[in-house]
């Protein structure tokens, strides 16, 4: 048997865990200059010295795009997927725009008296999970399955899809066929929960189509009224509860309502003065922020927008917030971009460039009556380390620079 020869694509915490696992291997990252070797001994060259005949196996970092150098040039290319699908146990695979993350953590929540862990785009990644575990779930983007071949899921859930990562993938159709990758795949007797914009995608899993969260609580029997969880959150219950109703036929409003959501998703502080600041840093695509619009619809809203859109059409945005009261605080590398869509339809704007000016100009205006939300539609690195330091900075400028507040 052919010894193996692993090429990893970028030294990121996904092909670490590889090397890891079974090396030393061979890196090749943008950032490297010249040649050096790790503390694990593995070898980091520049991009510009890969040579596709040295290797087996070529297995790029989850977000690398297929027009680079590396992925054009590989002729053994296979993901992290593929490369981990022969020892993958029963696996549910989470994807969607918004919610993935959550809906991932709930279904760990609800199956972890029977053993399941999580990974994927959660954090954990494959090579770190054990095979020993009786269920997988994984949080999967539409980056790692653009890259799968021969991994596919028992269960798929599958939330709402809106513009996002265009950027990456090089149109909206390619986005929505890495999405729907995993059902030309599925057999007979393997459930899909799917939005039903996608109902007449041909599969030979079996369909549970959804729009709203009602056509999921009719199908599953749930009452959403014992159900904590409201707004977007609700949808990713429900997806969840629903997991397990498959399984295990089961139905623990307890269980599900014990569950505690992470910081940066429509978290909520309040200052000395009672004013309400919410920080939804984690709102990084335009689907994400009317989804926190929408729980406050009836308030007026001071909201702070932008970062890196990833070259979306923001107007799917604005048209949805001429609904709302709201005065616009834009940030980030698409700032004035905002305040041109602002100015176009007539929707209040303040030019901020930056998160603590932005927090300065809401606090001479914010009252108990107002609400004061970060939820950018964007990316964060163009200006932070990632969302979750976009949040923090948040909280810190809101509660601790307010000269009216804490102060």
């Amino acid at each position: 048997m052919e010894k193996m020869t692993i090429a990893c694509f970028g030294y990121g915490k996904t092909t670490r865990a590889i090397a890891k696992r079974f090396g030393p291997c061979t890196f090749f990252d943008d950032k490297a200059i010249e040649s050096y070797s790790d503390e694990d001994g593995n070898t980091i060259h520049p991009v510009s010295k890969f040579d596709t005949t040295k290797f087996t196996h070529e297995i790029p970092s989850p977000g690398m795009p297929p027009y680079h150098p590396l992925i054009q040039n590989a002729t053994h290319l296979i993901s992290e997927y593929d490369f981990f699908a022969p020892t993958t146990p029963f696996s549910i695979w989470i994807s969607g725009t918004n919610g993935k993350t959550t809906t991932t953590q709930m279904v760990e929540h609800l199956l972890s008296d029977k053993g399941a862990i999580s990974g994927g785009n959660i954090g954990t990644p494959l090579a770190d999970m054990s095979s020993e575990a009786p269920i997988w779930i994984l949080e999967t983007s539409s980056f790692s399955m653009h890259y799968n071949r021969t991994a596919v899921p028992n269960i798929y859930a599958l939330l709402p899809i809106t513009p996002d990562h265009v950027s990456w993938h090089g149109s909206m159709e390619e986005y929505y066929k890495a999405k729907l990758k995993p059902l030309t795949q599925m057999r007979e007797g393997e459930a899909i929960i799917l939005p039903k914009m996608f109902a007449d995608v041909p599969t030979n899993g079996f369909k549970i189509l959804y729009e709203t969260e009602d056509d999921l609580a009719k199908y599953f029997g749930f009452d959403t009224s014992k159900i904590k969880f409201k707004g977007a959150f609700l949808m990713d219950a429900l997806i969840a509860m629903g997991i397990d109703k498959i399984l295990y036929d089961r139905c623990d409003y307890d269980k599900i309502n014990a569950f505690i959501l992470d910081p940066h998703r429509q978290e909520e502080l309040r200052d000395t003065q009672g004013r309400l600041w919410i920080n939804d840093s984690k709102a990084t695509n335009i689907d994400a922020t009317l989804a926190a619009l929408r729980t406050y619809k009836e308030e007026k809203i001071h909201l702070i927008l932008g970062g890196d859109d990833k070259g979306v059409e923001l107007e799917e945005l604005f048209t949805p917030l001429k609904n709302y009261d709201v005065t616009i605080y834009a940030i980030g590398s698409n700032a004035e971009r905002l305040k041109t869509l602002c100015e176009h339809y007539a929707i209040p704007c303040t030019l901020c460039h930056t998160l603590d000016k932005a927090v300065e100009q809401i606090d001479k205006n914010h009252t108990r009556h107002t609400i004061a939300m970060l939820s950018p539609a964007a990316a964060s690195l163009d200006q932070f380390s990632s969302y979750a330091e976009r949040g923090n900075l948040f909280k810190e400028y809101a509660i601790g620079t307010s000269p009216n507040s804490l102060r």
